[in-house]
Formats: C-alpha cells, structure tokens, sequence
C-alpha cells in the first residue's frame, strides 16, 4: 500500500508540471484508454480539491494498475532525473544570438533552441529571437562570408520554426540588418516584464543588443530581467557594452558552467540525427555541419556544436529551480525524439 501511495504522488506532482506529458506518456506505454481516461479524470478531480478522498482512492487503485508503465516512460524519456525534465520557471524567454562572429557554433544552436521549446510545448514563452548580434564585423571574417552567415541564420531560424510549427507569432530578427527593429522588440520584452512574469534573456551572442533594449525600456523593469550567460567569451565580446555595464542596468547575472563541454562533441555522436528518418531532425543535424563544413574558423572541425542551447535546455529543465547545468547530447535527443515520435 505505501508503494501504491508513493507512486501515485509521484504521479500527481509530474502531473501538476506536465499534464501534456503525463497524458501521452500513459496511452503510450497502456493500451486502455478507458483507464487513461478514468485516471485523468479522477486525477483532475483531485487537483481541484486535495480533499477529495474519492477521487484519491480512484487514483491509487488506477496507478497501481498503470504504475509500471509509468515507470518504463519515464526511465525511456531521459535520464536519472527525467522526472523533473521540464520545469520552465514562471516568466518568458528571449534569445540573442550571434553567429554572424567568425565561430558559426549559432547555426546548430539555434535549430537545437528552437526544436527544443517546440518539443517540451514552450514555444509560446519565445517572446524574442534574434541573430547575428556581432555588430562590428571582426577581421577574422570577410564581409561576404558575413553576408553568408546573416543568410545561413535566417535560415535556421525560418526554416526550424516553419518545420517544426508553433513560431507562427514571432519574427526573427536579424539583429545587425534590423538593428532598430531588433533593440524595439526585446526592449517591449523587457518592459511587459513583471514580479510573477520575468523576462529570462539567454545571452547567446555578445552584449550589445541586451545593452541597448535594457538602455531603451523602463528602468522599473529591469529588476525583473534575468540574463542567462555561460561564457565569458560572449561577455566580454562587446563593442558597445561590457559585461559589467549590462548588470549596472539592475539586471540579474544567471552564470552556469560553460556548455562547450557536453554539447561541443564528436561529429559522429549526432549520427542519430544524421540518419534519423524524420525531416525535421535530419534538418537540426543540417545547421550543425554547415557549421562542421566552415572555411572560416577550423577550430569546428570534427565537431557538432550546440553549446549555447545548453542555456535553452537549462531554462527548460527548471533555471534556478535545478535546472541542468551541464545537458548533454543525450538530453537533447530524449527530448527531441519523445516529440517526433508522437507529433
């Protein structure tokens, strides 16, 4: 009986994060809709009101008859903690990337971010994307193997968003080309931002942008702007902000370990998306050998890298609330996978 009520529990709290998830991963794993739907049903019952002891007594009986197949979806969705594996804290999410600078890492990063909010249902939450951020180009790059980049980020944003749906709402701003347009954008963010609505702005890319949208909204908002960064080398990269400037802005610093080194791996550990026979993710493995394939920088070589979807990835799995601060490969792919597979 206290193995029945410790998994029932643990079935309401999942439930409680993630109906959605609960629901498909119940009809998936137990052949019985009318069970499923009997469960769900006594499980929103008890939702509304802990009391009911009915309801409860329901769900105890239905999740030891279910429990074992719940168990199997969960271990099968991911990991050692899978069961706390999207947890988005309250707020929404803006992205600033680059991918414009000489390192192309922001192709697979980006179709990583945006395939990842589609397939944990938080697209909705996307408020700003915006790429190619480096707004003086670098000696290290020529203008017309810039001007490829600008094109190669469109469209992996475009691309990503229209393949995998749910972006209908939000443009994609190419930040240097649509400087203005950009800095309004994320700047009516910033200031539509609130005690129980933040804005979580991951810094995938250098400063500037985040430096002129804070510079140009409410000065009242900003104490609800959390920027997410992971490397000192977007922090210390801008031409206009430094690091130190964008958190005199009253902003909060979110710093988490450097994501290089779980998602900057062996081209051959993406073979599964390299040979996956769904076009989206065949799409997402694409961006990341471009990126392989670059003439640019060579320091890619061999390499499939994603590293700034590492911040995306631990926003999705909680933030300050134990989020993953070191994803790996295998995240990604549980995550990616479990969506493809039902949608």
């Amino acid at each position: 009986m206290a193995a029945k009520i410790i998994l029932s529990l643990v079935l309401v709290s999942i439930s409680f994060c993630n109906e959605t998830l609960v629901q498909t991963s119940l009809k998936k794993n137990y052949k019985s809709d009318e069970l499923v739907t009997e469960y769900l049903s006594n499980l929103n019952e008890f939702q509304k009101s802990e009391s009911n002891k009915i309801a409860f007594s329901k769900v105890l009986q239905i999740g030891d008859k279910i429990g074992n197949a719940m168990k199997v979806s969960a271990i099968s969705f991911g990991g050692n903690d899978s069961l706390h594996r999207i947890n988005p804290p309250n707020g929404r999410i803006a992205i600033v990337a680059d991918g414009n600078s000489p390192d192309p890492d922001d192709l697979g990063g980006t179709a990583v971010s945006i395939s990842l909010l589609r397939a944990t249902g938080l697209e909705d939450r996307l408020v700003h994307y915006s790429h190619s951020c480096d707004l003086v180009r670098d000696d290290r790059i020529s203008e017309a193997a810039e001007r490829e980049r600008h094109a190669l980020m469109q469209s992996a944003c475009d691309v990503t968003a229209r393949r995998w749906g749910g972006f209908q709402g939000i443009s994609f701003f190419d930040a240097k080309w649509q400087q203005n347009e950009t800095v309004k954008d994320l700047a009516e963010a910033i200031d539509a931002s609130t005690s129980e609505d933040p804005l979580w702005i991951i810094e995938a890319g250098e400063p500037d942008i985040i430096g002129f949208a804070l510079d140009g909204s409410k000065k009242s908002r900003h104490k609800y702007v959390k920027v997410v960064t992971h490397h000192p080398a977007n922090d210390d990269a801008g031409d206009f902000y430094t690091w130190l400037q964008i958190l005199d802005f009253g902003v909060q610093e979110v710093r988490i370990p450097d994501q290089n080194v779980n998602l900057k791996v062996d081209l051959e550990e993406w073979d599964w998306a390299k040979n996956h026979p769904d076009p989206r993710i065949q799409w997402i493995w694409i961006q990341g050998k471009i990126a392989e394939n670059d003439d640019v920088v060579k320091f890619q070589k061999g390499k499939w890298d994603c590293s700034d979807a590492g911040m995306v990835l631990y926003w999705i799995t909680g933030a300050t609330n134990g989020g993953l601060k070191s994803g790996t490969v295998d995240d990604v792919k549980h995550l990616l996978l479990n969506y493809v597979d039902d949608n």
